[in-house]
């Protein structure tokens, strides 16, 4: 039986309750034994999911998760336990024409100089994929990513104020001063194509994942309907199997729109049933319901361009 699929039979059979993260620090290290025991991304935003007690914990495992999916794409694999963060945003925004961040040749090196505006999970994480220009002679606009250890000389980060959602997910703004990237810490292709935009359609599939699961646990431990349950677990080999599939293609946008849209009429029945809990759990849900909405315009757009593509 494949990761994935032993992860999704633990969702519906393991005991439904969890001893929950009490802090940031404290989930790092559940992530780490975690990560220690799968490989499979999709089952480490399952298994990691299933082991929050809040949307925070279930979005910090889904972000890494995505990370890691989007990483094997170049044939990479982090550490067990490293946590990871892409650093794309800048004041701008985060289209190439908004990338200031630059990367200079420095020997058989690059020296990065620049700063970002908005890394999820700064404060934790090991290693930050930074999205940045390559200063060239022929001025041809060029970015690429390159892989900086978050303690490395010239790296500073500073912390932002925690959102009114999910506020146990930290924020930090970045500069990079003079900072020494080896020759090999860059990532093939444009950085723009294959990492910024897939990113997009791989990020929102292992959210989505890693929330779902988290709410069939509680689903299961409150005791729902189980038809809610089934169609949570639908929707989760669903988006196991989205996962699997291109980021690029006009085809996964469209199922991948499909499988959203379903994702947020489970939200919606999940309203009704929070209603009638009154612990600290609900109220959490109630309070960080708006992460649904995030870049809905987006996605929107997305689909509306993978239909003109085809």
């Amino acid at each position: 039986m494949s990761g994935r699929w032993a992860a999704l039979r633990d969702l519906l059979s393991a005991p439904a309750t969890v001893t929950a993260p009490h802090d940031l620090a404290a989930w790092t290290r559940g992530w780490a034994a975690l990560s220690a025991e799968q490989d499979d991304p999709v089952a480490l935003a399952l298994h990691g999911g299933f082991a929050a007690d809040r949307v925070g914990w279930a979005f910090a495992a889904g972000y890494q998760a995505a990370l890691r999916r989007l990483l094997a794409n170049f044939g990479l694999a982090p550490d067990h336990g490293a946590r990871l963060a892409l650093c794309a945003t800048e004041e701008g925004g985060n289209r190439p024409r908004d990338i200031a961040t630059t990367l200079r040749a420095d020997g058989d090196g690059w020296r990065l100089d620049g700063a970002k505006s908005w890394i999820t999970l700064g404060p934790v994480c090991d290693e930050l994929l930074v999205v940045a220009r390559l200063a060239r002679e022929d001025h041809r606009p060029a970015l690429k990513v390159a892989r900086v250890p978050a303690g490395a000389d010239g790296v500073r980060l500073q912390d932002k104020p925690p959102l009114a959602f999910v506020p146990e997910i930290p924020h930090t703004a970045a500069t990079f001063e003079a900072v020494a990237v080896p020759g090999d810490a860059l990532l093939d292709g444009d950085g723009y194509d294959t990492v910024v935009k897939p990113f997009r359609t791989v990020e929102d599939t292992f959210i989505a994942l890693a929330v779902q699961s988290w709410l069939l646990r509680e689903a299961r431990a409150r005791g729902w309907p189980a038809d809610f349950a089934e169609a949570l677990t639908a929707s989760l080999v669903a988006l196991a199997t989205l996962s699997d599939r291109p980021a690029d293609d006009p085809v996964t946008h469209l199922a991948l729109a499909g499988a959203l849209a379903r994702t947020q009429s489970l939200y919606g029945q999940a309203d009704g049933l929070w209603d009638g809990e009154t612990d600290a759990a609900a109220d959490r849900w109630r309070r960080d319901r708006p992460l649904f909405q995030v870049a809905g315009k987006a996605r929107a757009l997305r689909a509306q361009r993978a239909w003109e593509r085809l």
